[in-house]
């Protein structure tokens, strides 16, 4: 009698896909984590490649990640540790022996682990197990390579052919492991491949041949089953950050009554809000793939004088290079999104890695006075909320509005469920129809709420007018080089950027109102964050957390809650820009700081340690 197959039911589970840039990781555990979202499960996802275009096969540069945390409760992160690893060759185990939990299950293709393999890898030995210390685990070792080639024998396909669906036998063995069943896939793969079927139809045989494999080896392996949440009825699916803000920027240009205008310039790792874009002309959105940066934002500004919501998308370096036309934008009074997703640097630094290190640079980098709305995206399904946010601010109140993102968010994914447009805020574009003054319109003339200029589209008629980049006076609009005048300017574009503070949401204190220590965080840090203070919570202390998404200007309550409590750390990416903005900003106010920049997501084990620590008085970050 065959032996029963062993299930573990556990709330969650992190799993870590593993190969060669080549080896399809990135499209393995992405049909894993959609499968997973549909399924009612909620997750997250990380992405970690290389910035190399191809590095020599088998070696330990090349190695391409894709790591999916999937729970049956609320999941904030992708996971510290995997439960179960999908290595492909030696190298992808051996870059990946840090990130794994001591039980953990390891799925091997045995084909890929012959001696020239180990020795790529730089393994000293033929036991690359041994070697690595790894006695504890469970291991599926299994001739992949081999059982798909002849799987595949009727398929008519050239060996490297073949092959490239060596990695939708391994997600057919995951999905035997956390009992999936495989019609989502399929539905995937055709949709992927529905111009090439045949080729569909191969990686769907492999797909099949692994989860078969999987039920056969049942007894060898404890299998894992992870409950559904009981999420609210709605549509959900997978989406990453960069979809997201391209959905959240095609509803605010919709609910504003414009056409959306991106120009844009590919960067990584912001390349894809351009592609995402490009797919909708039915729906209005025109987008143009400038030659350079600089391009790319003039043309943005250009719609925007036109009467379109003008955007662009961009990451750190491409910034830096639209610096002078943000600040175009600013003494004109232009609507204008700006989203920068940031990467680890300086210069090009690391172009697939995450950091927050771009802050000081969206508030201050550029010459003059040159106030912007700063806003930053917390997850990756919040980056639609944040893109709606950034629209309706630059429409409104006629700014700069530059959204912050980063690698981490844009690449991972969440469950998302899709909202309803309705429920959001109305966006009414500040047009010169609303006018109510009883001076004739200049182009400068502002409403007396927001300090808003009026937005005049060219070609209405009795409204022609020229603005640029001179200052201008501010009751005639001519060219005026007068120093009180300039002074008035300067304070009223600074004070049009702080009344914005009136529509944005206070600051929300999640966790202990009487909590030992604050966690501060903003942007792609809030899960990590949470995470950590949910851990202390368990363990008996007292903790909270305050999360930004508005920066500039900061919420009302900022200062309010920040003085509250005795200890505050402000966690962040970077060497402590955020600290630093918070002090200049709130008298007397000055933080503990955590700060990592390795182009890593935190570890959330590491700041439950340090953070207790903080709380106990025995370091002081």
């Amino acid at each position: 009698m065959t032996e029963q197959t062993k299930v573990k039911m556990p709330d969650h589970t992190v799993i870590r896909f593993s190969g060669d840039s080549g080896d399809g990781m990135q499209l393995t555990g992405t049909i894993f984590s959609n499968m997973s979202a549909i399924l009612g499960n909620d997750i997250s996802t990380f992405p970690d490649y290389p910035a190399e275009v191809r590095a020599p096969q088998g070696s330990l540069s090349g190695i391409s990640g894709f790591q999916v945390h999937l729970g049956s409760g609320k999941v904030y992160t992708p996971g510290d540790r995997a439960d179960v690893l999908v290595a492909m060759n030696p190298a992808a185990l051996k870059v990946n022996v840090k990130n794994l939990k001591p039980d953990s299950v390891i799925i091997i293709d045995t084909d890929s682990f012959r001696k020239k393999d180990l020795e790529k890898a730089e393994f000293k030995t033929e036991s690359p197990f041994d070697e690595l210390g790894l006695t504890s685990q469970q291991v599926i070792a299994a001739p992949i390579s081999t059982m798909v080639r002849d799987g595949l024998a009727g398929f008519g396909l050239d060996n490297k052919s073949a092959l490239r669906c060596k990695n939708m036998f391994t997600l057919g063995l995951v999905c035997w492991l956390f009992d999936r069943p495989l019609d989502t896939a399929e539905t995937m793969l055709n949709s992927k491949f529905a111009k090439k079927p045949d080729i569909a139809q191969a990686n769907i045989k492999a797909l099949a041949d692994g989860y078969n494999y999987g039920h056969n080896i049942h007894a060898s392996v404890s299998t894992c089953r992870i409950e559904s949440s009981h999420a609210c009825p709605g549509f959900y699916r997978d989406v990453n950050g960069n979809d997201a803000v391209s959905y959240g920027l095609i509803a605010a240009a919709e609910k504003a009554g414009l056409r959306l205008f991106l120009g844009s310039y590919p960067i990584t790792p912001a390349t894809e809000i351009l592609q995402q874009l490009a797919k909708h002309k039915n729906l209005g959105v025109v987008t143009l793939q400038a030659e350079d940066e600089i391009a790319g934002i003039c043309t943005a500004i250009g719609a925007s004088f036109a009467g379109c919501l003008g955007a662009t998308s961009t990451s750190g370096p491409g910034l830096a290079l639209k610096s002078e036309a943000i600040g175009l934008a600013v003494i004109a009074e232009l609507p204008l999104v700006v989203v920068d997703v940031q990467r680890g640097g300086p210069s090009t630094g690391m172009p697939t890695k995450s950091e927050q290190t771009d802050l000081l640079q969206v508030i201050y980098g550029r010459n003059g006075e040159s106030p912007v709305a700063v806003l930053a995206a917390s997850t990756p399904t919040d980056c639609f909320d944040m893109a709606y946010w950034a629209g309706k601010i630059a429409v409104e109140r006629m700014t700069p509005v530059v959204l912050l993102s980063d690698a981490f968010i844009a690449n991972g994914s969440s469950a998302w469920k899709i909202p309803d447009i309705a429920n959001y805020p109305e966006i009414k574009p500040n047009f010169v129809a609303n006018y109510k003054g009883e001076e004739a319109w200049k182009p400068y003339r502002r409403d007396g709420d927001t300090l808003a200029r009026y937005w005049a589209v060219p070609g209405a008629e009795g409204f022609a007018h020229r603005i640029g980049g001179l200052e201008k006076d501010y009751d005639t609009s001519s060219i005026s080089t007068e120093p009180l005048n300039h002074q008035k300017m300067i304070q009223t574009r600074q004070e049009k950027i702080d009344r914005i503070a009136d529509i944005i949401p206070d600051v929300e204190v999640v966790g202990d109102a009487d909590a030992e220590l604050l966690l501060v965080g903003w942007g792609g840090t809030y899960g990590h964050l949470c995470e950590t203070m949910e851990t202390i919570r368990s363990k008996g202390r007292k903790v909270a957390v305050a999360h930004f998404r508005f920066i500039n200007p900061l919420p009302r309550n900022t200062a309010e809650v920040l003085t509250r409590f005795a200890k505050v750390v402000v966690v962040e990416q970077n060497n402590g820009q955020f600290a630093g903005y918070l002090r200049s900003r709130i008298d007397g106010f000055n933080p503990r700081k955590f700060n990592r920049i390795k182009g890593q997501p935190f570890v959330v084990s590491r700041l439950v340690e340090e953070f207790i620590k903080i709380i106990d008085n025995s370091n002081q970050c």
